[in-house]
Parts: structure tokens; sequence; C-alpha cells
């Protein structure tokens, strides 16, 4: 069953293009599904950080942010997001360069006209979400 959508996360989905706002439907999917499939990590916290839909581990501290939205406001490239200061996007560079497009250290760029890499999006997904763990351990 999916998960009802909170409406602040609603209401940015509902200002983007139909385009942007499926793929963003779909990426919050496959957050929420990785979650879900790893007990380490717990409930997510579904809110809205700097005006995107952002989603945190605040029950179980294990992973960082990640954000997802329009990238620049494009109607054709949408973005998901994590904390500049981690070391994940270089991470997900080595893992996936070939795969996956980047900016700096924050993000993957996708576009509408591209299949979303399922598996490699969720593997960086899974590493967001358990980022705390790593780092502890």
């Amino acid at each position: 069953m999916a998960q009802m959508i909170p409406a602040p996360t609603a209401a940015v989905f509902d200002a983007l293009s139909t385009d942007i706002a499926d793929r963003l439907r779909e990426l919050r999917r496959l957050i929420l599904a990785t979650a879900q499939e790893n007990p380490d990590v717990g409930p997510l916290e579904e809110t809205l950080k700097w005006g995107e839909p952002a989603y945190l581990t605040s029950a179980s501290r294990s992973g960082t942010t990640i954000r997802i939205n329009a990238y620049r406001k494009s109607d054709t490239r949408y973005a998901l997001l994590v904390h500049c200061q981690t070391d994940l996007v270089d991470r997900y560079k080595q893992l996936y360069g070939e795969i996956l497009t980047f900016e700096g250290r924050r993000a993957i760029i996708f576009d509408v006209a591209e299949p979303l890499p399922r598996e490699a999006v969720k593997h960086c997904i899974a590493m967001a979400l358990t980022y705390h763990q790593r780092v502890a351990s």
C-alpha cells in the first residue's frame, strides 16, 4: 500500500510540471521502500527542508537527510540531494560514475527523458540512510 503524501510535500509536487512531479513521486516511493527494507533505519520523518521534500532518520539517527526536487527549477531535470559535508557523492561517483550524473558534493541529477537507474539509486539511498552507522563504526 502506498503511503499517503503529506500535504506540504504534495503542495511542492503540485507546483511542478507533471513529468517532474511523477519522477519525484517515484523517488519518494524508492526512498520509503529502501528505508522500510532496513530495520536499522526505522521510520522516516517526511518534512520540508529549504522548501524541498526531505526524508530524515529522526528515530534511529542512522543516516543523513535526503532531499528531492526539480533541479534548478527545470521542467526536465530533477535531483536527489544529500548533505554536502558528507563524502556520499564522492562514494556514489566511485560506484556509479558511469551510470549517474552528479553536481558537486551534493546532488545526483536525473532527466525525465531517461529511465531511473533504480538499483544504483536505491543503493545510493541506502548509503545515505545508514551514513551515520558507517561513520560511527
